[in-house]
């Protein structure tokens, strides 16, 4: 296992400390770094919110939260006392700066250590945030600020909220969290790409022939179903996820690791997408939204059904043929999807290669099929290589499809931090490899806001899956007018 540096000692403030993102993902996070050593000295996690809660009732939460969020094995009481002691709870209101004066008091003579504000809050409240923490003077030059997603619904307002918070912090302070990015296969694809020279001469066109990102869920909607209405899929997933691995598996070869060098390889690739307009869309995009179905063997809701009975139109499901234009990706399409209410929960990355020029081998049960590289990224994170082999036996030659499968779980047998344990430390750090520039997050919405207008001029429809299912049957259509399927075959 890679080496577990130690971080400086920090205050690390989260405002909606209180929220299901903290309570969910944060608290757990913050809990295993720190189990795992990578904290030192008075290091403080201050949650900020809006209620009047004492620190006891507080920790009660907090301790509840990862005893529900924790695997089994990994609560450890005595262990909890000392985490619970970096834990401090601060009532403020967003909206009200001329009332922090308690949060202003507990931050008082810690200007000299490393200071993040993470926002787990609607976006609407990150520009006013941020103006409290100016008003007050509670930024200092250590002071960092992580943004969650999404920023935004649109290029206006993203801008609105990147220049309200850029207008009180550097754009070097301001982290844009994507936690894909932060997953242990997103970062093996860099090293799978630019630690390899076997696939960097194979990883172009005249070699690929298409490339597939999925990204399946099993739950519907739940309780962000109001939020989730305003945004749809595509804001919510292809914005920011699958974009952000797109530009990972298309970019050409930075020439460092340095955070800027990665980042101006990755907005080549968002500047190259061709526009999909209202002329395309109907060849080029799918939407659905999930029906009444049932999920191994549960009973699922619909989406309207979950929203009471209100009429709506927003996708839980998006599937995109996607082009880029530039040498190496010319006339290599790229295959998105992602949808709630799906068969099974698995994010993936699929390269298939093109087939043989001819094949010598004659009719068999299994004919000769292309290589693929396969990266899961959830949940069981890998690399699979499938290739063709001879078939053990005496006479004939008979093929068969075999896969080299590297498991990192079974390959290191180890735990690995998730993906916002790796992205918080990364903050800690100063390190803003991990997380989006304003100018990429500029890009994508730009792109994406071509599909939303073409959709309203076209009045493409939404249309009906039945949940347990991969998805409406355009989506099907959408790669079988290329000849193609997708994987797992459907």
């Amino acid at each position: 296992m890679a080496k577990l540096l130690p971080v400086d000692v920090f205050d690390l403030i989260i405002f909606g400390g209180t929220g299901d993102l903290a309570m969910r993902k944060l608290l757990p996070a913050l809990y295993h770094r720190d189990r795992d050593g990578q904290f030192t000295g008075d290091s403080r996690i201050i949650a900020v919110g809006r209620g009047a809660l004492s620190k006891k009732a507080y920790l009660a939460e907090v301790k509840e939260a990862l005893q529900k969020n924790l695997a089994d094995d990994d609560f450890d009481a005595e262990f909890w006392r000392s985490f619970s002691e970096r834990i401090k709870y601060v009532k403020a209101d967003a909206m009200s700066h001329n009332e922090w004066g308690s949060l202003k008091k507990t931050l008082a003579g810690k200007e000299e250590r490393i200071r993040v504000i993470y926002l787990a809050t609607a976006p609407s409240l990150f520009g006013p945030i941020a103006k409290g923490l100016a008003t007050n003077r509670l930024i200092t030059a250590n002071s960092r600020i992580v943004l969650e997603k999404p920023l935004g619904r649109d290029l206006e307002s993203a801008s609105e909220i990147n220049n309200q918070v850029g207008e009180c912090f550097a754009e070097n302070q301001i982290y844009r969290i994507d936690h894909y990015l932060g997953k242990e296969t997103v970062q093996n694809l860099l090293a799978l790409r630019f630690a390899n020279s076997l696939f960097e001469p194979l990883w172009r066109r005249g070699t690929v022939d298409h490339v597939q990102i999925t990204v399946a869920e099993e739950l519907g909607v739940g309780g962000r179903i109001e939020f989730y209405d305003r945004v749809g899929a595509l804001r919510d997933m292809v914005q920011n996820h699958l974009l952000q691995l797109v530009c990972l598996t298309a970019m050409e070869a930075p020439s460092s690791l340095h955070h800027d060098a990665v980042r101006d390889e990755k907005i080549k690739v968002l500047r190259a997408l061709r526009p999909i307009d209202a002329d395309a869309v109907r060849d080029h995009t799918v939407r659905g939204q999930y029906a009444a179905g049932a999920i191994k063997g549960e009973t699922a809701a619909g989406y309207l059904e979950e929203l009471g009975g209100a009429d709506s139109s927003t996708e839980t499901f998006v599937a995109l043929k996607i082009e880029i234009d530039n040498w190496r990706w010319s006339n290599v399409p790229f295959y998105l999807r992602t949808g709630k209410r799906l068969k099974g929960k698995h994010s993936e990355i699929v390269v298939e290669f093109q087939d043989v020029p001819h094949s010598i081998f004659p009719q068999q049960d299994f004919a000769v099929m292309p290589n693929r590289l396969t990266i899961r990224l959830q949940p069981d994170e890998g690399v699979k290589l499938t290739l063709m082999a001879k078939e053990p036996g005496p006479g004939g030659f008979d093929l068969r499809p075999v896969s080299l499968d590297l498991s990192f779980e079974e390959t290191f047998g180890i735990r690995y931090p998730d993906s916002y344990e790796r992205l918080l430390m990364e903050v800690l750090r100063g390190n803003p490899a991990l997380f989006m520039r304003r100018d990429e997050v500029d890009a994508a919405w730009q792109w994406i806001d071509g599909i939303i207008s073409g959709w309203e001029h076209s009045r493409q429809k939404v249309e009906s899956y039945v949940a347990g299912s991969w998805g409406p049957t355009a989506s099907s259509v959408l790669l079988d007018r290329d000849n193609r399927a997708w994987y797992p075959d459907t």
